[in-house]
């Protein structure tokens, strides 16, 4: 009996982390380019009363064994990356991904990070940059007299100047993909960093080699339902119950237990 301590005991954590996760997701279910996570769980270790196969006479066999789990235990929350809808803004700096893919952006650090968050400005040296300043890589400068910008769906950066019938292009935005994109490290900010798990990035321009495409003047919006994370937290409530329930139980048998008298 008390191994079903311990063993209901992993339950409960277990379902604390998934309700961390749920409050975090529905937390940014408004930050724009934001992906949910999911709780991924393994069973523990095994303690093997019987080995299955186990002889029980000269000429038969145990056909079943009986193996006693340990509990439970959280592996990782996993990034989810599915699209997420997609919110007209009419800005021309506004920039979503239609399908694969993440903006490159260069950090204070040197490092290079990577985003879904297409929500763009220009610093005063007229570069694209993220909302902290972080510039965007291939890097862009837009020209101090330019009247509007036009961002392509394959990237390509275009300005119209005064004097000047036609547009002159400025630059081309390049998109990074990974061949495990859940293997990437969040780092806050709306910003990624690569891992060993996610592989290295691999950039082309929008629209090849399997990336998606870009939409001025819309934005991604988070990829949270608030409908099915308000049925995971009440699934993981009534988890996180049901396995106080069974500590409760144990104890009660315990009790009894201790009570007995000959």
């Amino acid at each position: 009996m008390i191994r079903a301590l311990w063993t209901a005991s992993t339950g409960m954590e277990a379902q604390q982390l998934n309700i961390d996760i749920i409050a975090h997701n529905l937390a940014n279910v408004n930050t724009t380019g934001f992906k949910k996570s999911r709780a991924d769980y393994q069973d523990l270790l095994y303690q093997e009363m019987k080995s299955a196969g186990a002889s029980s006479s000269p000429s038969t066999m145990v056909p079943t064994g009986i193996q006693i789990g340990q509990g439970v235990r959280t592996v990782s929350p996993e990034k989810i990356f599915n699209q997420g809808s997609f919110k007209q803004t009419e800005n021309p700096l506004d920039i979503a991904i239609e399908g694969e893919g993440f903006f490159q952006v260069a950090k204070p650090d040197g490092l290079t990070a990577y985003t879904r968050t297409g929500e763009f400005k220009v610093d005063s040296e007229g570069r694209l940059v993220t909302s902290d300043g972080y510039t965007i890589e291939p890097q862009i400068t837009v020209p101090s007299d330019a009247l509007a910008v036009t961002i392509s769906a394959d990237g390509i950066v275009s300005v119209t100047q005064p004097g000047i019938s036609a547009p002159t292009q400025v630059g081309n935005l390049e998109l990074a993909r990974f061949i495990n994109p859940s293997g990437l490290q969040p780092v806050g900010r709306n910003l990624y960093a690569t891992t060993a798990a996610s592989g290295e990035a691999t950039t082309a321009t929008p629209g090849s080699d399997g990336l998606g495409t870009l939409a001025q003047g819309f934005l991604e919006m988070s990829n949270v339902s608030v409908v099915e994370e308000m049925v995971n937290m009440i699934a993981a409530q009534r988890a996180y119950e049901i396995n106080s329930k069974a500590i409760q139980t144990t104890d009660e048998m315990l009790q009894t237990a201790n009570s007995m008298k000959r």
